[in-house]
């Protein structure tokens, strides 16, 4: 490979992989690197992967098989959660050069550098106990908002996820050292912030996973006096770890959006039980009950999963009366997926795939219609607009306070600004 290197990236997955695929490339940029569209020719293709599901699995592999036609000779890189859970199996799959788990990722340019072309794949990768230390991530491809890692890793043992074995324990990074970013994100012009993490609302342990003096409600009160950030969304956090004093603190910021996306997973009590939830659904209830006494207008995300093994017709409805009961703004549905060394696998009896996803539509469908109610409250009134830079097409993007989308046609004076919108 020449001096004018080229490298692509692709991003499966959450928000926090986006941020960490973000730092990803500013390395490589760093080391030389030309970044490339995904679809240009590329002399390395990076693909960081999620295995939240089985779909996520399978893309990766439909995405080498891409990248093998299109540009045969280019090298291919492999992070991320699948990574890490199936190193060997992704190392087997025709095009790939290198595969990097939850310790080397960060290590990526000095992997690069040793790669040759006909080689064996290379799996460079670590039991996940042994994976410690927090490395500060934060996503930049427009400077409207920006995604920012401060916590990684999950203690939780849920029966259906494989997120622990794929990112270890849970660790996150220092309050002074997130407030630093802040102030310098808002230098660079940015103006809001998505806080991320795999368990958020565990922030406080250190990079070695032991607890500090330090816990999330602590990092929100001094991210709060950070001048030039607008705003503020935590992008998701477990209802156990959704304190009052948090919902209160966010009712009474001008900085921190009155916007939750809080996991439910089941509103049985039962089901949640068998994936070894740390609430039942009368605790949730509780937490929407104050979020929306304190912020009427509060958007609040909804996380469930339908099919999962012992869901009766009689545990779905459950879910379904207690969602349609629940003043919440809109669902994101996952239909259940059986993954690798997981404790669910053990949970009999195993509802059908074709149920599953009438499940999943039927939810879907009262998504829909709680979204429609929910925006329908607003007509009429003026909320803040925070306007990205894209123009789509002619047109322009930016969502209210509590998380209404707004499309517009382009006008450049509006992008990074706070615009007042009627409803």
């Amino acid at each position: 490979m020449n001096n004018k290197r080229t490298v692509a990236f692709h991003t499966l997955g959450c928000k926090l992989n986006f941020s960490e695929t973000s730092t990803l490339s500013r390395m490589l940029e760093n080391e030389g690197f030309e970044k490339r569209a995904f679809e240009d020719l590329a002399d390395v293709y990076v693909i960081n992967t999620c295995s939240v599901t089985d779909n996520a699995d399978k893309e990766c592999r439909h995405l080498v098989r891409r990248i093998q036609r299109k540009a045969p000779e280019s090298f291919v890189v492999i992070t991320g959660c699948y990574a890490q859970l199936k190193p060997k199996e992704i190392a087997s799959i025709p095009g790939v050069d290198l595969v990097l788990g939850a310790a080397e990722k960060f290590n990526i340019a000095q992997h690069i550098g040793q790669l040759a072309k006909g080689d064996a794949a290379r799996i460079c990768s670590c039991d996940i106990e042994d994976v410690s230390g927090f490395t500060a991530s934060f996503s930049q491809n427009d400077r409207t908002r920006t995604f920012l890692k401060v916590q990684d890793g999950c203690d939780y043992n849920c029966s259906f996820c494989t997120i622990p074995m794929a990112r270890g324990k849970s660790r996150s990074d220092t309050i002074a050292h997130v407030v630093k970013e802040a102030e310098q994100l808002a230098k660079d012009g940015v103006k809001e912030i998505v806080l991320t993490g795999v368990n958020l609302g565990d922030f406080g342990k250190g990079a070695d996973g032991n607890g500090k003096d330090e816990n999330f409600f602590g990092l929100v009160k001094a991210l709060d006096k950070v001048e030039g950030i607008e705003r503020y969304r935590i992008s998701s956090i477990e209802p156990n770890l959704l304190t009052n004093e948090i919902i209160e603190f966010v009712a009474n910021s001008n900085r921190f959006m009155p916007h939750f996306h809080i996991p439910l997973q089941s509103g049985s009590n039962d089901i949640l039980g068998l994936m070894r939830r740390r609430y039942r659904r009368e605790l949730y209830a509780d937490r929407i009950g104050l979020i929306k006494k304190l912020m009427p207008h509060c958007a609040v995300g909804v996380d469930v999963i339908v099919g999962f093994p012992g869901e009766t017709d009689a545990h779905f409805q459950e879910t379904f009366d207690f969602l349609h009961a629940l003043d919440v703004s809109y669902l994101h549905v996952f239909t259940y997926s059986e993954r690798d060394h997981t404790k669910a696998l053990e949970i009999k009896p195993v509802v059908p795939i074709h149920i599953r996803n009438e499940r999943n539509k039927t939810l879907r469908n009262l998504s829909y219609m709680k979204m429609q109610y929910f925006t329908s409250q607003f007509t009429g009134q003026t909320r803040k607009v925070l306007f990205e830079a894209f123009n789509k097409n002619g047109m322009m993007e930016g969502y209210t306070d509590n998380y209404l989308r707004i499309t517009t046609p382009h006008r450049q004076e509006w992008a990074n600004e706070l615009v007042d919108w009627t409803m």
